[in-house]
Protein backbone atom coordinates (compact mmCIF):
# COMPACT_ATOMS: atom_id res chain seq x y z
CA UNK A 1 0.00 0.00 0.00
CA UNK A 2 3.10 2.38 0.95
CA UNK A 3 4.38 2.39 -2.87
CA UNK A 4 0.47 3.04 -4.13
CA UNK A 5 -0.08 5.64 -1.92
CA UNK A 6 2.06 9.50 -2.97
CA UNK A 7 5.56 9.57 -2.30
CA UNK A 8 5.80 12.70 0.67
CA UNK A 9 9.59 12.09 0.42
CA UNK A 10 10.31 15.02 -1.30
CA UNK A 11 8.06 17.06 0.61
CA UNK A 12 9.65 15.45 3.70
CA UNK A 13 13.62 15.35 2.53
CA UNK A 14 14.01 19.09 1.18
CA UNK A 15 13.48 22.35 3.18
CA UNK A 16 13.91 23.97 0.26
CA UNK A 17 10.85 22.18 -1.69
CA UNK A 18 8.65 22.14 0.80
CA UNK A 19 8.73 26.08 0.54
CA UNK A 20 8.47 25.72 -3.45
CA UNK A 21 5.70 23.53 -3.02
CA UNK A 22 4.14 25.85 -0.43
CA UNK A 23 4.41 29.06 -2.39
CA UNK A 24 2.70 27.00 -5.57
CA UNK A 25 -0.10 26.12 -3.28
CA UNK A 26 -0.59 29.94 -1.92
CA UNK A 27 0.04 30.82 -5.75
CA UNK A 28 -2.35 28.39 -7.32
CA UNK A 29 -5.23 29.28 -4.83
CA UNK A 30 -5.01 33.04 -5.49
CA UNK A 31 -4.77 32.27 -9.35
CA UNK A 32 -8.73 30.80 -9.18
CA UNK A 33 -9.71 34.65 -8.58
CA UNK A 34 -9.04 35.67 -11.27
CA UNK A 35 -10.32 32.29 -13.39
CA UNK A 36 -13.64 33.43 -11.64
CA UNK A 37 -13.69 36.75 -10.49
CA UNK A 38 -12.75 38.47 -14.41
CA UNK A 39 -15.63 36.47 -16.51
CA UNK A 40 -17.67 37.39 -13.62
CA UNK A 41 -17.08 41.36 -14.03
CA UNK A 42 -17.25 40.87 -17.60
CA UNK A 43 -20.59 39.16 -17.90
CA UNK A 44 -22.15 42.18 -14.82
CA UNK A 45 -20.73 44.47 -17.03
CA UNK A 46 -21.81 43.47 -20.37
CA UNK A 47 -24.25 40.10 -20.40
CA UNK A 48 -22.28 39.06 -23.65
CA UNK A 49 -20.60 35.57 -23.73
CA UNK A 50 -18.52 36.81 -26.48
CA UNK A 51 -17.15 39.77 -24.49
CA UNK A 52 -16.61 36.57 -21.87
CA UNK A 53 -15.05 34.62 -24.79
CA UNK A 54 -12.26 37.14 -25.72
CA UNK A 55 -10.41 36.97 -22.24
CA UNK A 56 -9.21 33.97 -23.34
CA UNK A 57 -8.23 35.62 -26.27
CA UNK A 58 -6.64 38.01 -24.70
CA UNK A 59 -4.41 35.97 -22.91
CA UNK A 60 -3.71 33.70 -25.66
CA UNK A 61 -0.81 35.89 -27.11
CA UNK A 62 1.09 37.34 -23.89
CA UNK A 63 0.65 33.32 -22.38
CA UNK A 64 2.58 31.91 -25.80
CA UNK A 65 5.01 34.88 -26.08
CA UNK A 66 5.42 34.84 -21.94
CA UNK A 67 6.54 31.16 -22.32
CA UNK A 68 8.39 30.81 -25.32
CA UNK A 69 10.69 33.73 -23.57
CA UNK A 70 10.72 33.30 -20.05
CA UNK A 71 12.96 29.94 -20.59
CA UNK A 72 15.69 31.97 -21.80
CA UNK A 73 15.46 34.56 -18.87
CA UNK A 74 15.44 31.83 -16.72
CA UNK A 75 18.34 30.12 -17.97
CA UNK A 76 20.53 33.42 -17.64
CA UNK A 77 18.76 34.71 -14.36
CA UNK A 78 18.43 33.88 -11.14
CA UNK A 79 15.28 32.03 -11.16
CA UNK A 80 14.64 32.29 -7.41
CA UNK A 81 14.19 36.62 -8.74
CA UNK A 82 12.47 35.65 -11.36
CA UNK A 83 9.86 33.52 -9.17
CA UNK A 84 9.27 36.39 -7.04
CA UNK A 85 8.80 39.12 -9.32
CA UNK A 86 6.15 36.68 -11.20
CA UNK A 87 4.19 36.72 -7.86
CA UNK A 88 4.55 40.09 -7.51
CA UNK A 89 3.28 41.14 -10.35
CA UNK A 90 -0.04 39.12 -10.36
CA UNK A 91 -0.43 40.20 -6.73
CA UNK A 92 -0.66 44.25 -8.08
CA UNK A 93 -2.89 42.82 -10.65
CA UNK A 94 -5.18 41.74 -8.26
CA UNK A 95 -5.20 45.24 -6.14
CA UNK A 96 -5.75 46.83 -9.27
CA UNK A 97 -8.86 44.32 -10.39
CA UNK A 98 -10.12 45.03 -6.76
CA UNK A 99 -9.53 48.62 -7.33
CA UNK A 100 -11.72 48.45 -10.69
CA UNK A 101 -14.39 46.42 -8.97
CA UNK A 102 -16.35 48.70 -7.14
CA UNK A 103 -17.43 50.93 -10.16
CA UNK A 104 -17.62 50.92 -13.99
CA UNK A 105 -14.12 50.17 -15.52
CA UNK A 106 -13.32 50.40 -19.29
CA UNK A 107 -13.63 46.44 -20.61
CA UNK A 108 -10.23 47.06 -22.43
CA UNK A 109 -8.75 47.43 -19.22
CA UNK A 110 -10.05 44.30 -17.47
CA UNK A 111 -8.28 42.88 -20.57
CA UNK A 112 -5.50 44.20 -20.13
CA UNK A 113 -5.09 42.69 -16.93
CA UNK A 114 -6.16 39.33 -17.86
CA UNK A 115 -3.39 39.47 -20.20
CA UNK A 116 -0.66 40.45 -17.87
CA UNK A 117 -2.02 37.74 -15.40
CA UNK A 118 -1.18 35.34 -17.99
CA UNK A 119 2.05 36.40 -18.89
CA UNK A 120 3.03 36.57 -15.10
CA UNK A 121 1.90 32.66 -15.29
CA UNK A 122 3.84 32.19 -18.25
CA UNK A 123 6.94 33.61 -16.48
CA UNK A 124 6.59 31.15 -12.94
CA UNK A 125 5.51 28.06 -14.60
CA UNK A 126 8.42 27.55 -16.49
CA UNK A 127 10.32 29.12 -13.85
CA UNK A 128 9.09 26.69 -11.27
CA UNK A 129 9.69 23.77 -13.09
CA UNK A 130 13.10 24.37 -13.78
CA UNK A 131 14.48 24.65 -10.53
CA UNK A 132 13.06 21.00 -9.05
CA UNK A 133 16.10 18.77 -10.09
CA UNK A 134 18.10 21.62 -8.58
CA UNK A 135 16.07 21.21 -5.26
CA UNK A 136 15.04 17.75 -5.14
CA UNK A 137 17.47 15.25 -7.33
CA UNK A 138 16.30 13.72 -10.91
CA UNK A 139 15.88 10.30 -8.86
CA UNK A 140 13.59 11.84 -6.85
CA UNK A 141 11.64 14.00 -10.08
CA UNK A 142 8.58 11.85 -10.63
CA UNK A 143 7.53 11.98 -7.07
CA UNK A 144 7.94 15.67 -7.09
CA UNK A 145 5.75 15.94 -9.99
CA UNK A 146 3.14 13.88 -8.53
CA UNK A 147 2.83 16.55 -5.24
CA UNK A 148 2.94 19.30 -7.92
CA UNK A 149 -0.01 17.80 -9.56
CA UNK A 150 -2.09 17.63 -6.48
CA UNK A 151 -1.81 21.33 -6.01
CA UNK A 152 -2.84 21.95 -9.92
CA UNK A 153 -5.84 19.38 -9.33
CA UNK A 154 -6.84 20.68 -6.12
CA UNK A 155 -7.04 24.24 -7.15
CA UNK A 156 -9.32 23.33 -10.32
CA UNK A 157 -11.50 21.62 -8.22
CA UNK A 158 -11.86 23.38 -5.17
CA UNK A 159 -10.80 27.20 -6.42
CA UNK A 160 -13.60 27.76 -8.88
CA UNK A 161 -16.39 27.16 -6.35
CA UNK A 162 -14.62 28.53 -3.52
CA UNK A 163 -13.90 31.97 -5.46
CA UNK A 164 -17.63 31.59 -6.50
CA UNK A 165 -18.89 31.34 -2.75
CA UNK A 166 -16.23 34.21 -1.88
CA UNK A 167 -18.10 36.55 -4.44
CA UNK A 168 -21.81 35.34 -3.58
CA UNK A 169 -20.29 36.26 0.46
CA UNK A 170 -18.69 39.13 0.78
CA UNK A 171 -18.25 40.74 -3.15
CA UNK A 172 -15.97 40.99 -5.74
CA UNK A 173 -13.30 43.65 -4.33
CA UNK A 174 -13.06 41.50 -1.30
CA UNK A 175 -12.62 38.37 -3.09
CA UNK A 176 -9.59 40.09 -5.26
CA UNK A 177 -7.96 41.04 -2.39
CA UNK A 178 -7.98 37.46 -1.25
CA UNK A 179 -6.18 36.85 -4.19
CA UNK A 180 -4.03 39.97 -2.94
CA UNK A 181 -3.49 37.87 0.22
CA UNK A 182 -3.06 34.52 -1.59
CA UNK A 183 -0.24 35.88 -3.94
CA UNK A 184 1.64 37.63 -0.68
CA UNK A 185 1.92 34.49 1.05
CA UNK A 186 3.72 32.99 -2.06
CA UNK A 187 6.41 35.56 -2.04
CA UNK A 188 6.41 35.06 1.50
CA UNK A 189 7.35 31.74 1.15
CA UNK A 190 9.95 32.07 -2.12
CA UNK A 191 11.73 34.64 0.12
CA UNK A 192 13.21 31.82 1.92
CA UNK A 193 14.45 29.89 -0.72
CA UNK A 194 17.90 30.01 -1.98
CA UNK A 195 19.90 31.62 -4.85
CA UNK A 196 18.58 29.42 -7.96
CA UNK A 197 21.04 30.81 -11.03
CA UNK A 198 21.57 28.16 -13.96
CA UNK A 199 24.46 25.42 -12.87
CA UNK A 200 27.48 25.83 -15.60
CA UNK A 201 27.22 28.24 -18.40
CA UNK A 202 24.41 30.61 -18.15
CA UNK A 203 22.31 32.14 -21.37
CA UNK A 204 22.25 35.33 -22.90
CA UNK A 205 18.74 36.25 -23.18
CA UNK A 206 17.64 37.10 -26.78
CA UNK A 207 16.14 35.61 -29.83
CA UNK A 208 19.09 33.62 -29.82
CA UNK A 209 18.98 31.42 -26.91
CA UNK A 210 15.42 30.93 -27.75
CA UNK A 211 16.55 29.75 -31.12
CA UNK A 212 19.32 27.71 -29.68
CA UNK A 213 16.39 25.79 -27.34
CA UNK A 214 14.59 24.89 -29.84
CA UNK A 215 17.35 23.36 -32.13
CA UNK A 216 18.47 21.34 -28.71
CA UNK A 217 14.37 20.09 -28.93
CA UNK A 218 14.36 19.27 -32.23
CA UNK A 219 17.74 17.28 -31.79
CA UNK A 220 16.57 15.17 -28.86
CA UNK A 221 13.96 12.31 -30.27
CA UNK A 222 12.42 11.74 -26.79
CA UNK A 223 12.01 15.14 -26.14
CA UNK A 224 10.18 15.68 -29.09
CA UNK A 225 8.18 13.02 -28.83
CA UNK A 226 6.67 13.90 -25.26
CA UNK A 227 5.61 17.52 -26.72
CA UNK A 228 3.92 15.55 -30.07
CA UNK A 229 2.03 13.13 -28.36
CA UNK A 230 0.84 15.81 -25.72
CA UNK A 231 -0.07 18.06 -28.73
CA UNK A 232 -1.80 14.54 -30.53
CA UNK A 233 -3.96 14.02 -27.08
CA UNK A 234 -4.78 17.77 -26.51
CA UNK A 235 -6.03 18.92 -30.10
CA UNK A 236 -7.67 15.42 -31.19
CA UNK A 237 -8.78 14.55 -27.89
CA UNK A 238 -9.94 16.93 -25.50
CA UNK A 239 -13.81 17.45 -25.85
CA UNK A 240 -14.11 20.49 -23.65
CA UNK A 241 -15.85 22.67 -25.92
CA UNK A 242 -18.39 20.68 -26.13
CA UNK A 243 -19.53 20.24 -22.68
CA UNK A 244 -22.24 22.73 -22.85
CA UNK A 245 -23.85 21.12 -26.05
CA UNK A 246 -23.52 17.50 -24.01
CA UNK A 247 -25.01 19.07 -20.76
CA UNK A 248 -27.95 20.58 -22.86
CA UNK A 249 -28.64 18.50 -25.28
CA UNK A 250 -27.36 14.72 -24.82
CA UNK A 251 -28.02 14.49 -20.86
CA UNK A 252 -29.94 17.11 -20.00
CA UNK A 253 -28.36 17.73 -16.81
CA UNK A 254 -28.22 21.88 -16.64
CA UNK A 255 -25.48 24.09 -15.24
CA UNK A 256 -25.32 21.66 -12.25
CA UNK A 257 -24.61 18.89 -14.67
CA UNK A 258 -22.44 21.16 -16.46
CA UNK A 259 -19.83 21.61 -13.66
CA UNK A 260 -19.32 18.17 -13.35
CA UNK A 261 -18.14 17.69 -16.78
CA UNK A 262 -15.66 20.03 -16.20
CA UNK A 263 -14.80 18.71 -12.54
CA UNK A 264 -14.73 14.94 -13.69
CA UNK A 265 -11.08 15.02 -15.30
CA UNK A 266 -9.85 16.87 -12.75
CA UNK A 267 -10.83 14.95 -9.90
CA UNK A 268 -9.47 11.62 -11.69
CA UNK A 269 -6.30 13.70 -11.58
CA UNK A 270 -6.50 13.96 -8.09
CA UNK A 271 -7.38 10.46 -7.23
CA UNK A 272 -4.34 9.64 -10.00
CA UNK A 273 -1.66 11.52 -8.36
CA UNK A 274 -2.89 10.57 -4.48
CA UNK A 275 -2.07 7.08 -5.81
CA UNK A 276 1.17 7.73 -7.51
CA UNK A 277 3.64 6.04 -5.43
CA UNK A 278 4.48 3.99 -7.77
CA UNK A 279 5.66 5.97 -10.97
CA UNK A 280 9.25 6.72 -8.73
CA UNK A 281 9.72 3.21 -9.82
CA UNK A 282 8.94 2.54 -13.22
CA UNK A 283 11.85 2.86 -15.78
CA UNK A 284 10.07 2.27 -19.22
CA UNK A 285 9.09 6.03 -18.84
CA UNK A 286 8.54 6.08 -22.68
CA UNK A 287 6.14 3.30 -23.35
CA UNK A 288 4.38 4.53 -19.88
CA UNK A 289 3.60 7.53 -21.55
CA UNK A 290 2.19 5.70 -24.34
CA UNK A 291 -0.40 3.73 -22.18
CA UNK A 292 -1.42 6.86 -20.56
CA UNK A 293 -2.37 8.41 -23.91
CA UNK A 294 -4.16 5.22 -25.50
CA UNK A 295 -5.98 4.89 -22.02
CA UNK A 296 -7.04 8.86 -22.06
CA UNK A 297 -7.84 7.99 -26.09
CA UNK A 298 -10.05 5.08 -25.56
CA UNK A 299 -11.88 7.17 -22.38
CA UNK A 300 -12.52 9.81 -24.56
CA UNK A 301 -14.21 7.64 -27.44
CA UNK A 302 -16.10 6.00 -24.74
CA UNK A 303 -17.12 8.83 -23.28
CA UNK A 304 -18.96 9.92 -26.56
CA UNK A 305 -20.64 6.87 -26.84
CA UNK A 306 -22.36 7.44 -23.66
CA UNK A 307 -26.30 7.25 -23.94
CA UNK A 308 -27.80 10.56 -22.01
CA UNK A 309 -29.58 8.80 -19.18
CA UNK A 310 -25.86 7.44 -18.25
CA UNK A 311 -24.87 10.57 -17.06
CA UNK A 312 -23.17 9.01 -13.86
CA UNK A 313 -21.13 6.75 -16.43
CA UNK A 314 -19.77 9.79 -18.41
CA UNK A 315 -18.38 11.29 -15.41
CA UNK A 316 -16.56 8.18 -14.42
CA UNK A 317 -15.11 7.96 -18.23
CA UNK A 318 -13.99 11.18 -17.89
CA UNK A 319 -12.17 10.33 -14.56
CA UNK A 320 -10.46 7.69 -15.76
CA UNK A 321 -9.16 10.41 -18.70
CA UNK A 322 -8.40 12.81 -16.12
CA UNK A 323 -6.10 10.27 -14.01
CA UNK A 324 -4.37 9.12 -17.35
CA UNK A 325 -3.43 12.51 -18.26
CA UNK A 326 -1.56 13.20 -15.32
CA UNK A 327 0.45 10.16 -15.06
CA UNK A 328 1.29 11.11 -18.80
CA UNK A 329 2.05 14.29 -17.55
CA UNK A 330 4.25 13.11 -14.49
CA UNK A 331 6.45 10.90 -17.08
CA UNK A 332 6.52 13.16 -19.84
CA UNK A 333 8.04 16.52 -17.28
CA UNK A 334 10.40 13.48 -16.09
CA UNK A 335 11.66 12.75 -19.67
CA UNK A 336 12.12 16.63 -20.37
CA UNK A 337 14.06 17.12 -16.78
CA UNK A 338 16.40 14.16 -17.46
CA UNK A 339 17.45 14.76 -20.97
CA UNK A 340 17.47 18.40 -20.61
CA UNK A 341 21.20 19.85 -18.96
CA UNK A 342 20.27 22.64 -16.27
CA UNK A 343 21.34 25.96 -18.23
CA UNK A 344 18.88 24.69 -21.08
CA UNK A 345 16.06 23.70 -18.14
CA UNK A 346 14.72 26.92 -18.32
CA UNK A 347 13.63 26.80 -22.23
CA UNK A 348 12.65 23.67 -21.93
CA UNK A 349 10.51 24.02 -19.15
CA UNK A 350 8.70 27.00 -21.34
CA UNK A 351 8.52 25.02 -24.37
CA UNK A 352 6.61 22.66 -22.34
CA UNK A 353 4.46 25.14 -20.88
CA UNK A 354 3.28 26.47 -24.33
CA UNK A 355 2.67 23.02 -25.63
CA UNK A 356 0.14 22.31 -22.66
CA UNK A 357 -1.56 25.41 -23.04
CA UNK A 358 -1.74 25.83 -26.73
CA UNK A 359 -3.15 22.23 -27.06
CA UNK A 360 -6.52 22.63 -25.35
CA UNK A 361 -7.03 25.33 -27.33
CA UNK A 362 -6.16 24.50 -30.59
CA UNK A 363 -8.89 21.20 -29.37
CA UNK A 364 -11.49 23.71 -28.88
CA UNK A 365 -11.22 24.88 -32.16
CA UNK A 366 -11.16 20.96 -33.54
CA UNK A 367 -14.00 19.81 -31.64
CA UNK A 368 -16.31 22.59 -32.57
CA UNK A 369 -15.54 22.66 -35.80
CA UNK A 370 -16.11 18.97 -36.35
CA UNK A 371 -19.60 18.86 -33.97
CA UNK A 372 -20.76 21.66 -36.42
CA UNK A 373 -19.88 19.78 -39.70
CA UNK A 374 -21.10 16.54 -38.19
CA UNK A 375 -22.80 16.24 -34.74
CA UNK A 376 -21.18 16.76 -31.13
CA UNK A 377 -21.31 13.41 -30.37
CA UNK A 378 -19.46 12.43 -33.37
CA UNK A 379 -16.94 14.97 -32.37
CA UNK A 380 -16.31 13.30 -29.47
CA UNK A 381 -15.93 9.74 -30.83
CA UNK A 382 -13.82 10.42 -34.04
CA UNK A 383 -11.69 12.76 -31.68
CA UNK A 384 -10.29 9.98 -28.92
CA UNK A 385 -10.26 7.47 -32.40
CA UNK A 386 -7.79 10.41 -33.84
CA UNK A 387 -5.80 10.50 -30.72
CA UNK A 388 -4.97 6.79 -30.47
CA UNK A 389 -4.66 6.81 -34.11
CA UNK A 390 -2.14 9.82 -33.93
CA UNK A 391 -0.13 7.86 -31.12
CA UNK A 392 -0.08 4.81 -33.89
CA UNK A 393 1.42 7.07 -36.48
CA UNK A 394 3.89 9.03 -34.26
CA UNK A 395 5.63 5.48 -33.22
CA UNK A 396 6.03 4.68 -36.42
CA UNK A 397 7.46 7.63 -37.74
CA UNK A 398 9.57 8.30 -34.38
CA UNK A 399 9.88 5.11 -32.33
CA UNK A 400 12.48 7.08 -29.58
CA UNK A 401 9.54 7.29 -27.21
CA UNK A 402 8.89 4.22 -26.63
CA UNK A 403 12.21 2.54 -26.40
CA UNK A 404 12.73 5.26 -23.60
CA UNK A 405 14.11 4.27 -20.59
CA UNK A 406 15.15 6.21 -16.94
CA UNK A 407 18.82 6.70 -16.93
CA UNK A 408 20.20 5.19 -13.76
CA UNK A 409 21.23 8.11 -11.19
CA UNK A 410 22.73 8.62 -7.86
CA UNK A 411 20.21 9.55 -5.08
CA UNK A 412 20.24 12.88 -4.18
CA UNK A 413 22.16 13.87 -0.91
CA UNK A 414 20.42 17.40 -0.38
CA UNK A 415 19.28 20.42 -2.26
CA UNK A 416 22.06 21.34 -4.91
CA UNK A 417 20.72 25.16 -5.00
CA UNK A 418 21.83 25.17 -1.00
CA UNK A 419 24.97 23.88 -1.77
CA UNK A 420 25.94 25.74 -4.79
CA UNK A 421 23.68 28.90 -4.11
CA UNK A 422 26.54 31.25 -2.73
CA UNK A 423 29.00 29.87 -5.41
CA UNK A 424 26.01 30.67 -8.48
Amino acid sequence: MRRLLLDLSPLRDSAHYRRLWAGDLFGSAASQVGVVGLPYQVYQLTHSSLAVGLIGLAALGPLLAGALFSGAISDAFDRKRLLIASQVVSLLCCVALAALAGGTPPLAALYVLAAVLAFASSIESPVRNAVLPGLIGLEKLPSALALNQIVDQVAQIAGPALAGLLIAAVGLETTYLVGVAGYGLAVLVALGLPAMRPIGHAAQPGLRAVAEGLRFARGNKPLLSTFAIDLNAMIFGMPRALFPALAQGTFGVGPTGLGLLYAAPSAGALLAALGSGWVSSVRRQGPAVIVAVCVWGTAIALFGLVPGDAFPLALALLAVAGAADVISAVFRNSIMQQETPDPMRGRMSSLHIAVVTSGPRLGDVESGLVARLVSVEFAVVSGGLACLAGVAILHLISPALSRYRRPSLPAAGGDTFATQGGKA
